[in-house]
């Protein structure tokens, strides 16, 4: 009763915060997702808004300038009820104006591009898919905060300040990250995954760091935080992460996954209900620890990883990942270690 009552509140407040600031979606505009490939599907995502607000990293740009640039891309105008074709194939938009579009599946691997068109705009939007390749050894699936990108995720006021007042050109990716999912990608060979809590507000801006720092680039599974008749804020942080892990593993159900995160934020639990779910898929864990150290909470979580029987690796960075790994499982690792020997 009182979550609806604070949701029912929220929608007015919304409702009269583009009324006043008239926020109305007059334009049309599409902010493409990176799309993927299941057995039976070509998955185009993405969202309508009247304008896009994407943040443009200026050397030099004052903090307080990052600030408003980061709150813009929150502020969007989302346009509900239009249609977004491809091709032959159409949908509408929902309440918040995400729209998803499944083509059939085809034979295409690799990187490749679709057009979009919106209802209302002759405007051609292309939409980069990513399908794993035929020789595909296995799958990365990998957290974004505090695994690859330097963020303070696991305390709120150091992320909000980290997120909010630096822009695509000062932010941190850790060296190692970059040099471990450059080895496992394999020049393209084996797909790569995020999946983050970061809001899909964030999509263009991740992928502008990525680009930066050569980190590898895949498709993203991110949150919504928007508000609608049926959704107040969006769902937990454990309950989106295990989801859209399950999901990824079912587009690719030939696929052993490898699977990296940090301890901050409680992956080691969400990755091992993975594990208890889609037994033998997940073929090793990776997990960057605090500087500070583990606390108990963290060592319970990596006791019962442990009774699952994957191997696992938890340091301070992944430099030793992939050795560590595959010296002390050569068997149950054997397509992780021909891969990336490989790559080198």
């Amino acid at each position: 009763m009182i979550k609806r009552t604070i949701h029912r509140l929220a929608l007015n407040v919304e409702g009269f915060a583009d009324r006043l600031f008239h926020r109305t979606a007059s334009g049309r505009v599409i902010d493409a997702y990176i799309g993927y490939t299941t057995p039976e599907h070509v998955v185009l995502r993405g969202r309508v808004l009247s304008k896009l607000r994407h943040a443009t990293a200026v050397a030099g740009q004052s903090r307080l300038a990052n600030m408003r640039q980061m709150i813009g891309m929150f502020l969007t105008d989302e346009v509900r009820g239009v249609a977004v074709k491809c091709n032959d194939i159409e949908t509408v938009t929902d309440e918040e104006g995400y729209f998803t579009i499944l083509l059939p599946a085809d034979s295409r691997t690799g990187w490749s591009t679709e057009q979009l068109l919106v209802e209302g705009s002759n405007a051609v939007t292309h939409c980069r898919v990513m399908a794993p390749r035929a020789d595909a050894k296995f799958m990365v699936i990998s957290d974004i905060d505090d695994t690859m990108l330097e963020t303070g995720a696991y305390s709120l006021p150091r992320n909000l300040y980290t997120s909010f007042t630096g822009h695509a050109g000062s932010r941190i990716v850790f060296k190692d990250a970059v040099e471990l999912m450059k080895r496992l990608n394999d020049d393209g060979r084996n797909p790569v995954y995020y999946v983050s809590s970061s809001p899909w507000n964030l999509h263009d801006f991740l992928l502008d760091i990525f680009e930066r720092t050569a980190l590898i680039v895949g498709p993203m599974f991110l949150r919504d935080l928007g508000l609608s008749e049926t959704k107040f804020i969006t769902e937990g942080h454990g309950n989106h992460k295990g989801e859209s892990i399950d999901q990824i593993l079912a587009a690719n159900p030939n696929l052993p996954a490898i699977l990296l995160g940090d301890t901050a934020q409680h992956d080691t639990s969400i990755y091992t209900d993975v594990i208890r779910r889609h037994k033998k898929r997940v073929i090793a864990v990776g997990l960057r620890t605090p500087g500070s150290g583990l606390d108990e909470a963290d060592r319970m979580d990596l006791a019962a990883l442990a009774e699952t029987g994957v191997p696992y690796f938890a340091a301070t960075d992944f430099k030793n990942f992939i050795k560590r790994l595959t010296d002390e499982n050569p068997d149950a690792l054997a397509c992780l270690k021909r891969s990336t020997d490989a790559a080198r």
